[in-house]
């Protein structure tokens, strides 16, 4: 019994399609977890899509893109002679490497004379990236492929990039992340000699949220008394159900990244969840007979335990029930297309 990715293959795909369609130069990301589907997966989609190019995240991402991928990759992270002239693949006529910095295209060119380069701008995002007064000398020195820029989440990017693209100088092809399909549009009126790709990933592999679902089996149920202990840690429960379903921390179950809080609700949101769980009364993410049961405790690494209330419809032990989480931090144990 598992914790199961099931996928609508028609619909998903439908999405993927539609996204190609409405940006036609997209650059595919396959990075981290694969996006709850797991890079080969979505190494073979991005083939069955017919770009010629995809981006990963990471170095250790290299060798299995290199291998289920049959065009170019591109590494979105930079590469860094101090750490990364060792690794192989680094010659790889396939890979295409970001500079942000002379002295680590020296020692990628020292290394690898032919490495294939695009050169990353610094934006307003801040991550990494050359200034934009110095992306035009690196472009020069390494026979950058082309510009990358990584922008913040929102919109409102054309005139950024449009600085970049006139202090650049020449016709040069431009990567850009978190734009939206106008305002490649946009660039494009603007500057029609250039040609621009946006990198995407959400908003290709997780457009469609009804085409996947994340179900966990039922491995186990039983009455529980009102004050019965249960689990590691021996708390009293509700009178209910005991419930044990697959799926815990080393899956991402209720493993979330920090909250934004950027607005008064969402502020008084995390105080009450805060609260919630100092009281031990965490709200699930498994649904069942129609309600989110709590924890009755933390998860467990592979399975959680679930105090159902009284009066709620226990499932039978090998039932599926739905789990809601973010598949950027999922790793199911299986992935099933249909």
């Amino acid at each position: 019994m598992s914790l199961t990715l099931h996928v609508d293959g028609a619909k998903w795909r439908a999405s993927q399609d539609a996204a190609l369609a409405a940006n036609p130069s997209l650059v595919p990301v396959i990075k981290g977890n694969g996006y709850g589907f797991g890079q080969d997966l979505l190494c073979a989609e991005a083939g069955r899509l017919g770009v010629s190019l995809i981006a990963v995240g990471t170095y250790p991402e290299v060798p299995g893109a290199l291998a289920t991928f049959p065009g170019d990759v591109l590494v979105m992270e930079p590469f860094r002679g101090s750490v990364d002239s060792a690794l192989p693949d680094l010659g790889n006529p396939r890979l295409v490497h970001t500079i942000t910095a002379r002295d680590d295209l020296d020692a990628l060119r020292a290394a690898h004379t032919s490495a294939r380069v695009v050169v990353e701008g610094l934006t307003s995002m801040s991550r990494f990236g050359a200034p934009v007064e110095k992306v035009g000398d690196l472009m020069a020195a390494g026979y950058g492929e082309g510009v990358a820029l990584h922008l913040p989440l929102g919109s409102g990017h054309v005139g950024e990039i449009s600085r970049f693209v006139e202090a650049v100088g020449g016709i040069r092809p431009f990567f850009v992340s978190h734009t939206t399909a106008d305002e490649v549009a946009e660039l494009r009126r603007r500057f029609p000699e250039h040609r621009f790709s946006a990198r995407v990933g959400t908003d290709l592999w997780l457009a469609d949220r009804s085409a996947y679902e994340v179900r966990a089996h039922v491995l186990d149920v039983r009455p529980l008394a009102r004050g019965d202990r249960v689990g590691y840690r021996q708390r009293p429960q509700p009178a209910g159900h005991l419930v044990v379903v697959s799926g815990g921390t080393s899956h991402g179950v209720a493993m979330e990244s920090p909250a934004s809080a950027a607005t008064a609700r969402s502020r008084a949101i995390a105080v009450a969840e805060g609260l919630l769980e100092a009281a031990h009364r965490v709200r699930s993410p498994f649904t069942i007979s129609g309600t989110m049961p709590r924890f009755a405790e933390p998860p467990h690494m592979q399975c959680s335990l679930l105090a159902l209330p009284a009066g709620v419809p226990p499932p039978r032990i090998g039932d599926t029930v739905p789990v809601r989480m973010r598949l950027t931090t999922a790793y199911p144990d299986a992935v099933v297309v249909d």
